[in-house]
């Protein structure tokens, strides 16, 4: 697909500097591009290769000054990163709606339900009464259990695995090889020591707008529902238990672990491998460092790191703190040492 300038401009409301015709068939990166390709500028340190790249198109801030000639045509923006992100969803959606129709093989129950413009690979498996939305685009290998509900516009990657009764919104993408609707980890010890499974009947509940990453696992509810609010972000590797609910616009990076029941506000952000205990609370707002372990609820607009997790400030302070323990220890001897010599100097 070939675009001019202008036309992409219109698309990220920008202004062109330069050739409005001239066009481009792909993207690069600024110290890489070629002609016929579009870069972006966002962070200063690439400010350099904006003289020499190749590419025939820049994305820019308005404010970015010029300190020599370019031969690139500029557009012009509020915010280069922002409007290069909203150009790369479109091109995404631009393709993505050239693929649709059904594959074979596949087994499509003849109960399931699925709308116009979809796509359906090959090796993929729709149970009794699933419903998928308009234009959404179901990828090989792809399972579907029963009761399954798959709302419009949404790109569901190759290996996913949505188990029965669960729910998943509009605009959703689930990248390859997630497990949706699991058992959540639910056993009670028995007298003899055994532990009994106990049934996990509930289901997982993917409201709107939400993006999870490859190889994660969001466990079905004892009873209710597992909850992951509109527009939340989860990386790859992440795990979420039973009956967990995840905020509105909360991102989660990976390798992060939530046990059950714990509630996670709006607008929530955890750092990688970080680990969640079971039945607290995490105000909205809240902040959750890489690695941290958090045990006890935290307040809204709460940042904390460390195992076990306490304030962010505090723990920044203990940390300047111990890395100066070797110059205290060798100052304190020393004032040991001159104590005992005034001591013996008064003997």
């Amino acid at each position: 697909m070939t675009f001019p300038a202008a036309q992409i401009a219109f698309l990220i409301n920008g202004k062109v500097e330069g050739d409005a015709q001239v066009a481009v068939n792909s993207f690069g990166k600024i110290e890489e591009a070629t002609e016929g390709q579009l870069a972006f500028l966002a962070n200063p340190k690439y400010e350099e290769y904006l003289y020499s790249t190749k590419a025939s198109v820049i994305i820019v801030n308005e404010t970015q000054e010029l300190r020599q000639p370019i031969k690139a045509t500029l557009i012009r923006v509020p915010d280069a990163y922002s409007a290069f992100a909203t150009l790369l969803s479109k091109y995404q959606e631009i393709a993505q709606q050239q693929l649709t129709g059904v594959q074979e093989p596949c087994y499509i129950s003849k109960s399931a339900k699925y709308g116009e413009n979809v796509f359906i690979g090959a090796f993929a498996y729709l149970g009794e009464n699933v419903k998928v939305g308009n234009n959404t685009k179901i990828y090989p290998n792809v399972y579907l259990g029963n009761n399954v509900v798959i709302g419009d516009n949404t790109i569901i990657h190759p290996g996913v695995r949505i188990y029965h009764d669960c729910r998943v919104g509009n605009h959703v993408t689930i990248h390859a090889g997630t497990v949706i609707g699991s058992d959540g980890f639910g056993f009670a010890p028995q007298a003899d020591g055994s532990f009994k499974k106990v049934p996990q009947i509930g289901n997982v509940v993917i409201e709107d707008n939400v993006e999870i990453g490859a190889n994660a696992t969001i466990d079905r509810a004892t009873i209710g529902s597992t909850l992951i609010k509109s527009g939340a972000k989860l990386d790859n590797l992440i795990q979420i238990a039973h009956n967990v609910e995840v905020g509105h616009s909360t991102v989660i990076a990976a390798q992060a672990g939530v046990s059950g029941s714990t509630k996670i506000g709006n607008g929530v952000m955890i750092g990688g491998q970080a680990g969640i205990v079971g039945h607290i609370q995490l105000g909205d707002g809240s902040k959750v460092n890489a690695q941290s372990g958090v045990s006890k609820s935290l307040e809204p607009g709460k940042a904390v790191t460390g195992s076990p997790a306490y304030d962010y400030t505090s723990s920044l302070r203990s940390q300047a703190i111990f890395r100066n323990l070797p110059e205290m220890e060798k100052r304190l001897k020393e004032l040991e040492a001159l104590v005992k010599q005034l001591m013996a100097e008064r003997v």
